[in-house]
């Protein structure tokens, strides 16, 4: 069972959001809140599987809730809630941490997926969506020659890895251009995360991009 915790400032959208999560089998919402400093104390309270996070709230806001909350083990997945696409505050969440992202207006079906895809360690938004968020709010990187020293405790296939998590691979993908078994790359992808500290695949994107192993696509050429 996937516990999740709701957090939305609108007690209309809350509520909606909770009552479609309960009505899913596998899923259960162990709780609510409507500002961000009740989201932390809830979420080291109740330990859910996956924090459904308002990006704006009152009291504290998403990012830095998610930060607190992403702060000590064990780390739920944080599914960022979000009106625009392009919202500065969602590249924020994900360099605190978030897994992913989510538009307030997303059929329910999306919304669920979500949920499961987070709480199984996964990304959610598509390649486009990774690289223009990146893209557009990363600190431009300096050119690198050979690999940048913040990498520099990976391996060469853990660096592979992350480069190609950069372009928003799925694993299958991943372990088909690199000749391994998805186990494999897993392993690679879980080592990764843990030298450079980061708690989401979506937080290590944003460390390749602001490193420099991946240059965005405007700068190349």
């Amino acid at each position: 069972m996937t516990g999740v915790l709701v957090v939305d400032d609108q007690d209309l959208l809350r509520a909606a959001f909770a009552a479609l999560l309960r009505a899913t089998p596998g899923i259960e919402v162990v709780g609510e809140a409507a500002d961000g400093r009740t989201a932390v104390e809830l979420a080291e309270r109740l330990r859910p599987d996956v924090v459904l996070m308002d990006i704006r709230l009152p009291e504290m806001d998403g990012v830095r809730a998610t930060e607190l909350i992403l702060a000590e083990p064990p780390r739920p997945g944080v599914l960022v809630l979000t009106v625009f696409d392009l919202d500065e505050y969602v590249y924020s969440a994900l360099r605190a941490g978030a897994s992913g992202f989510l538009l307030k207006d997303s059929p329910p079906d999306k919304l669920i997926s979500g949920v499961r895809a987070v709480a199984d360690g996964g990304m959610l938004f598509g390649p486009t969506i990774t690289r223009r968020l990146v893209e557009t709010y990363t600190r431009l990187p300096r050119p690198q020659v050979g690999v940048p020293e913040e990498l520099s405790v990976l391996t060469d296939r853990e660096l592979s890895v992350l480069k190609l998590i950069a372009t928003g691979a799925p694993n299958a993908e991943i372990a088909d251009r690199l000749g391994v078994g998805e186990a494999t790359v897993k392993t690679h992808v879980n080592r990764a995360m843990s030298k450079l500290g980061v708690s989401s695949r979506a937080q290590a994107v944003v460390v390749a991009y602001e490193t420099g192993l991946v240059v965005p696509r405007h700068m190349q050429g």
